[in-house]
């Protein structure tokens, strides 16, 4: 058997939120795997989901309460518009930067290569069916089928 040189084989990343900046930090994550040669899978459970939903994964938002980066105190951030403004003004820099929208960038990944997976306890707990994912799902795993996914030596995993 040969020694292990440390080299970065295969990226696990798991998205649990669906927060404009948890899925953006994911999606370019799982994109810069790929760019570097770099195996990449991403698998959405509990509200994370919703950046697959077809309904929902273009109407994401910034979380502005209980959010420390937002550097303003709590019960400013739980005023009405505010979550709406700190979005608005979040995809207007990603705009600057010429950031595809969530269900585009869903599509680069996928067709970059990343496989997209869904989480088969959190889609039974919300009621979802595959049809309500986008068409770039790969399927349906279990927590089980996933670890058996991220075997082999190389492999890292990122829980978001």
């Amino acid at each position: 058997m040969s020694e292990y040189n440390g080299e970065i084989k295969k990226m696990m990343i798991i998205l649990s939120k669906a927060t404009l900046d948890s899925v953006y930090a994911a999606f370019v994550l799982a994109n810069g795997a790929r760019m570097e040669g770099i195996e990449s899978e991403m698998f959405f459970t509990f509200f994370g989901l919703e950046a697959l939903h077809k309904e929902k994964m273009e109407d994401l938002h910034v979380a502005t309460v209980g959010n420390p980066a937002m550097h303003m105190p709590t019960m400013l951030g739980g005023l009405p518009g505010m979550e709406a403004l700190a979005t608005h003004m979040m995809k207007k820099e990603m705009d600057k930067l010429d950031l595809p929208g969530v269900k585009e960038f869903v599509e680069i990944l996928s067709a970059s290569g990343v496989k997209i997976w869904a989480c088969r306890l959190a889609m039974d707990m919300f009621h979802y069916k595959k049809e309500d994912l986008a068409p770039e799902l790969d399927g349906v795993l279990t927590v089980g089928d996933f670890y058996q996914r991220a075997q082999g030596l190389g492999t890292h995993m990122l829980f978001i």
